[in-house]
């Protein structure tokens, strides 16, 4: 009797795995995960260039993250932000001309006599009353708030970025785990933790954001999660394509086993 006859009843779907999913099942499954690969990609540019000049630097670094969620308390948000993310949005000789204002003490008579043609000139075209998110600098009062004191993100942008990822992200890892599931010869202590740990590196990785806002030692915690993150993800993936294009190609046979049901 072959080993295949003593299967038994509950093992018996035939080609319930990636190796042996079909044409159409393999390509759905590769579009979906082929482009949240590039959103993912899209998200790493995106801090980039974001968090990333947080310091005036490309690249992130840790002082990045501290700047981003706790602030730099020696400098206001205005001088922060063009000595960072935005130092390339206007000449270098107007933007010392807005820090020193700034250091000044940010006067209103100060801003109607030399600032307020250069915040016009490279500035309102995106900080208006259009813009949603991003504060109107066509206002002077708006200006002047951003000048105090540096303190990184507020609690209620944290709120929203908060529930957003929480979201957002569970239902990627959702879906990426789901098609993940169906791979075989995966040892158990590796796919059970590959499965959750990005559950668990998500949920830090948000708790960090808030601790990092409170004590800028935490800034590390953000880094470690997001790395973490970045794994399980890039392991998932991987192991899911491997195994639906190259193994699937060299087992032409089929493929009994039952990816979901044995242990």
């Amino acid at each position: 009797m072959s080993e295949e006859s003593n299967i038994p009843v509950k093992y018996a779907y035939k080609g319930f795995n990636l190796i042996s999913f079909g044409t159409c099942i393999k390509l759905l499954f590769s579009g979906y995960l082929v482009t949240i690969a590039a959103g993912y990609l899209m998200a790493l540019i995106q801090i980039l260039f974001t968090h990333g000049m947080a310091d005036g630097k490309f690249g992130l670094s840790l002082d990045d993250i501290v700047y981003s969620y706790y602030g730099d308390r020696s400098g206001s948000v205005l001088e922060s932000k063009l000595n960072g993310s935005m130092k390339f949005n206007a000449p270098e000789q107007e933007r010392f001309k807005i820090i020193q204002w700034v250091r000044d003490g940010a006067s209103e008579p100060a801003y109607n006599a030399s600032i307020k043609t250069i915040v016009d000139n490279h500035c309102v075209s995106c900080h208006n009353a259009a813009a949603g998110s991003l504060p109107d600098f066509s206002r002077f009062e708006n200006l002047k708030k951003v000048s105090e004191s540096s303190e990184g993100a507020t609690f209620q942008s944290l709120t929203r970025l908060s529930h957003i990822h929480l979201f957002g992200i569970s239902f990627i890892f959702m879906f990426v785990g789901i098609i993940f599931s169906f791979s075989t010869d995966v040892p158990c202590k590796y796919k059970y933790p590959a499965i959750v740990m990005p559950y668990l590196f998500l949920l830090v990785d948000i708790a960090s954001w808030w601790l990092t806002k409170l004590n800028p030692h935490f800034a590390w915690l953000v880094i470690i999660a997001g790395v973490g993150l970045g794994i399980s993800f890039a392991f998932m993936w991987t192991v899911s394509m491997y195994q639906m294009w190259i193994l699937g190609g060299i087992r032409k046979q089929s493929d009994r086993r039952n990816a979901l049901l044995r242990d």
